[in-house]
């Protein structure tokens, strides 16, 4: 099979392998043929180097965290699955319900002893699959188990979300794309930020109520306040952090709720206003995303494919070209939704 590894930190350090198939299963094993993988915002580190990089996969290790394919292969004990069918792999192998567990990995798949999804065949125990509806490709699945699952929780599994609500995303990426399709199945009204004047028509025909730009720098929260009669959204779907905490605390009601997803432009003190002291005196629930349980993946699909929802997909690379989709996901701005590894 051919697979790819993490040979350096750097622009040109992730190489294809072909190495043995892995198996046969044994016990409770099932081994899956991926037909797509797909890449998210942390993905860029890998190039980059540091402790971040070396904790989401070691030299050597396999890459990416998301991944959609069929059951090739099953081991006697196996119950959950049968061979032929169409399933996800979960990022959090030892997350199944509840509580996060005390074992809890925050990388999920792909740090080292544990590979990620770029390759054509893995071994994994059954209780890391997740099955799909007919009505998604491999392709729109791949962007299930990481993006489509943080945007999930984010919205629902903090304090769920109720038809009426507004809720706030942050651009055009992954997350914040499937934040504002899953926030209208709900009956919520989306307000959509964006840099981009060239995509607020795109954003608008995804279903935002209101796409605000931001451009023009700080100030964007009177918009947003405008937009909602001066009260506010209920929820923020924050991609960005604290940089844009400024106008996203103002923007956000009295004693509503944030959702951190990740901080794109890194972890430092909140600005014009946006400190911790403005958080507690308005109040604000706060509610760190980890991606998601098993059972909270069930939940999304089951909504995927009672609603024949389809996950917005920017641009698809062959697995031969698999390098020139992590420079996509560095250096291709402008980019809206998924970027996705097709494996056939």
């Amino acid at each position: 099979m051919k697979l790819y590894r993490i040979m350096q930190f750097e622009r040109g350090g992730l190489k294809q392998c072909e190495e043995a198939d892995p198996g046969p299963p044994v016990g409770r094993q099932v081994l899956v043929r991926l037909h797509a993988s797909s890449l998210n915002f942390k993905d860029r580190f890998l190039y980059g180097g540091g402790d971040y990089a070396k904790n989401i996969t070691g030299l050597g290790g396999i890459p990416l965290c998301e991944g959609a394919g069929v059951v090739h292969a099953v081991g006697p004990d196996v119950t959950r699955a049968a061979v032929g069918d169409r399933v996800a792999v979960a990022v959090h192998w030892d997350w199944i319900g509840g509580e996060i567990p005390d074992s809890f990995n925050i990388f999920g798949r792909g740090p080292r002893g544990n590979d990620g999804m770029l390759t054509q065949m893995t071994l994994l125990d059954e209780s890391e699959l997740v099955h799909l509806p007919d009505s998604l490709s491999f392709e729109e699945a791949a962007t299930l188990p990481c993006a489509g699952l943080t945007a999930w929780s984010a919205l629902h599994h903090g304090v769920p979300l109720l038809p009426g609500e507004t809720v706030l995303v942050q651009g055009t990426g992954g997350v914040s794309v499937f934040a504002l399709q899953f926030a209208k199945l709900s009956g919520a009204r989306v307000i959509a930020t964006t840099t981009s004047r060239s995509k607020m028509d795109t954003l608008n025909q995804l279903g935002a109520d209101v796409v605000v730009d931001i451009s023009g720098g700080p100030g964007w929260c009177k918009d947003v306040l405008a937009a909602t009669e001066g009260r506010g959204v209920d929820v923020v779907i924050d991609v960005i952090g604290t940089s844009f905490w400024g106008d996203t605390i103002p923007a956000t009601r009295e004693n509503g709720r944030m959702s951190l997803v990740g901080s794109m432009d890194g972890w430092g003190e909140g600005t014009g206003g946006g400190s911790m002291q403005s958080l507690f005196m308005r109040g604000l629930q706060i509610y760190p995303t980890r991606v998601g349980s098993r059972e909270h993946f069930v939940q999304m699909v089951r909504a995927i494919g009672a609603h024949k929802l389809h996950p917005v997909i920017d641009r698809i690379f062959d697995f031969d070209d698999a390098a020139g989709a992590f420079d996509y996901n560095i250096f291709g701005g402008g980019r809206i939704g998924k970027i996705v590894i097709r494996h056939d």
